[in-house]
């Protein structure tokens, strides 16, 4: 079965956006940016709420197309253009999109009828909404979370909807040179 993997940069105060949304504080380096694309690269699904969605696809389909792109946009731009995306979202219509599955409810059933199809991982990038509904459901396998060295003290939390304890399990970490620290988990069994 096909994980669900989280991937975010979060404050170390538990927060993945200020209350507005924005990610002016999210520090970034080529180092991250390798990083990411050697990890991302291991994925052929990547799960996006609509307002994440849209954000991406007005920018990556193209990014590499833009004068003096850098290394990240062109990587970036190809795997994006290349892989299965799915959309959490009750406004967009599946027949206009590329590439794209819209689940705009059964989220449980749908996200299982994924998980049970070949491939590999199925990666949510941000999208803290889809990703807090993905939490009400336990459907969330493994946090890779990009912890920054930032107390925003208020904003969009990271853990939100969740129904029971869960123990998690670490299982890799990495420290940048940028103060950022890497942390994945993973479900434990226990």
């Amino acid at each position: 079965m096909r994980k669900i993997v989280s991937f975010v940069h979060v404050s170390l105060d538990g927060f993945v956006a200020s209350t507005k949304g924005e990610l002016n504080w999210v520090k970034l380096s080529t180092e991250i940016f390798d990083f990411v694309g050697a990890r991302i690269a291991k994925t052929d699904t990547a799960l996006y709420g609509r307002v994440t969605y849209q954000m991406m696809e007005a920018y990556w389909p193209t990014a590499a197309d833009k004068p003096n792109p850098s290394n990240h946009d062109i990587q970036h731009s190809k795997w994006y253009k290349n892989v299965n995306k799915i959309a959490l979202s009750t406004s967009l219509n599946e027949n206009d999109l590329v590439n794209t599955k819209v689940i705009s409810n059964n989220l449980t059933e749908e996200i299982t009828k994924i998980k049970n199809t070949p491939g590999s991982e199925i990666l949510v990038f941000g999208s803290p909404t889809a990703t807090h509904s993905l939490m009400a459901e336990d459907l969330i396998d493994e946090y890779w979370l990009l912890v920054n060295p930032i107390l925003l003290s208020e904003g969009i939390p990271l853990f939100k909807n969740i129904k029971h304890k869960q123990a998690l399990t670490l299982t890799a970490d990495k420290v940048f040179p940028n103060g950022v620290i890497c942390l994945q988990y993973s479900k434990s069994n226990a």
